[in-house]
């Protein structure tokens, strides 16, 4: 298929399609926090938590099980995403989409087609007014669709320690970089292709 918006994305797809593979690694940290398989460590930095049970229906992604071996000592987003093993699982993560016509060759960037299918998800689902009444799944796709923003809203202690976010600046300055994506409040009704998730971390 030539544009690939019939294919059903899972949020880490989307993710990587819109923002690259920092936005994926994140999602996928951000599913293995929901799982209580990831805590924050020292300021800026995550590890595996001590976890008698996964929690979420369906299993982790192959990308959050690489970030999750990649844990075996605390470390930052940004050493996540240049990890051997974690570099190895978003470039398995292409060839999916590649063959859907979602990425351009030899790049392997996302079309032009895979960009206006993430803007109008953007659209169709924008920013929750709260955190009240989401599943997990709903999370990573808010997530997933709006980045440091939807951060912000539903996981704001874990992200801050976690490094996954900014401090907020001060000084009159705005307390975010980059102003939410999507357009209008409003719980939206996040259902797309996963299954609701389990309950993992509180934030």
């Amino acid at each position: 298929m030539d544009d690939g918006t019939a294919v059903p994305l899972e949020p880490h797809e989307i993710a990587l399609l819109g923002d690259g593979p920092r936005a994926a690694v994140t999602v996928a940290v951000v599913d293995l926090y929901l799982r209580g398989l990831v805590e924050a460590d020292l300021p800026g930095t995550m590890r595996r938590a001590v976890a008698d049970a996964v929690a979420g229906e369906r299993p982790p992604s192959p990308l959050a099980e690489a970030v999750h071996g990649a844990l075996r000592r605390p470390a930052g987003l940004r050493t996540l995403v240049k990890d051997p093993d974690i570099r190895l699982a978003v470039a398995v993560m292409r060839i999916p989409l590649a063959g859907a016509g979602l990425l351009r060759y030899p790049l392997l960037g996302p079309k032009r087609g895979a960009r206006r299918h993430v803007r109008e998800l953007r659209l169709r689902h924008p920013l929750p007014a709260s955190r009240r009444g989401l599943t997990d799944q709903d999370r990573l796709l808010a997530v997933a669709l709006h980045g440091e923003a939807a951060l912000r809203l539903l996981l704001p202690r874990f992200a801050l320690r976690a490094g996954l976010i900014r401090r907020a600046e001060v000084g009159g300055k705005p307390l975010l970089k980059h102003s939410p994506r999507g357009t209008g409040g409003g719980s939206a009704g996040y259902s797309y292709c996963g299954g609701g998730g389990g309950g993992g971390g509180g934030d």
